[in-house]
């Protein structure tokens, strides 16, 4: 729980640092404005659907009585919401950092050197950039389908599926949103996605408490939108902590944030 609770400090650090220059979080908020516009209209359309891909996916209850039916297909569809749901925090994190890849960019620097100072610039063109970020979030979009998949079967067994399978969910979605929140920071370490995980995975429980926390206010009605500058620098100096710059050495699993 400790160190849980050490990943998310993260995120309350970069409220603070957002808190302190108002101007950087507006400026942050643009490339998120337009993701919430397009995610918003395919979850509206996914509830608007809900019962109709929902008895398309449950053909068998047909000749079930109508009571037994209609519970089965309110279910199938309150877990299709929920898998939408999931998969949107998600993608709409990478179609956002991908939108707003000058944006973010430029927040991540003057985060690190508030800090102390910014790796270099690796000299990436920002068309390798773009391709990589595609590249990652087609990668990402893969695994976090095969997990929504899952826990979409998961939530039909009684009682489990509607409390453990959520708080499973959202640790990992946090883990693979973390993932993605620091890869400006940690690419500009020159880390690639592997390098990256696997640094994660190094400090996994941390890891988790900042993108689970992440995960829960992203699920808050605007929350997504407002609090995506705020992801962005904690994840800036989450990395930082993982990765100090200057680098001196790199610290053990989860050791204490130097202070």
């Amino acid at each position: 729980m400790k160190d849980v609770l050490l990943g998310a400090r993260f995120l309350g650090r970069g409220l603070a640092w957002c808190a302190a220059r108002p101007k950087q979080w507006l400026f942050g908020l643009i490339p998120a404005l337009v993701s919430m516009i397009l995610f918003t209209g395919l979850l509206v359309l996914l509830a608007y659907r809900a019962d109709d891909v929902a008895g398309w996916l449950t053909p068998f209850a047909d000749d079930w009585s109508k009571g037994a039916r209609e519970s089965l297909r309110l279910l199938t569809g309150v877990l299709l919401f929920g898998v939408g749901a999931f998969l949107s925090v998600l993608l709409f994190t990478a179609v956002t950092l991908l939108i707003g890849q000058p944006f973010y960019e430029a927040l991540a620097v003057r985060v690190e050197e508030s800090e102390g100072g910014a790796p270099p610039d690796p000299g990436t063109s920002l068309w390798l950039q773009i391709v990589r970020a595609i590249r990652d979030g087609i990668v990402l979009a893969a695994i976090a389908l095969v997990f929504a998949v899952v826990f979409f079967a998961l939530g039909f067994i009684p009682v489990v599926g509607q409390t453990v399978v959520p708080v499973v969910a959202a640790c990992v979605s946090g883990f693979f949103l973390c993932g993605e929140l620091t890869s400006i920071a940690l690419d500009r370490r020159g880390l690639v996605r592997k390098e990256r995980f696997a640094l994660l995975r190094a400090h996994r429980a941390s890891t988790v408490g900042f993108g689970a926390l992440t995960v829960v206010i992203f699920l808050i009605p605007l929350g997504a939108v407002l609090f995506m500058p705020v992801a962005v620098a904690g994840a800036t100096l989450y990395s930082r902590h993982l990765s100090p710059y200057p680098a001196k050495r790199l610290l053990p699993p989860d050791a204490p944030a130097p202070s």
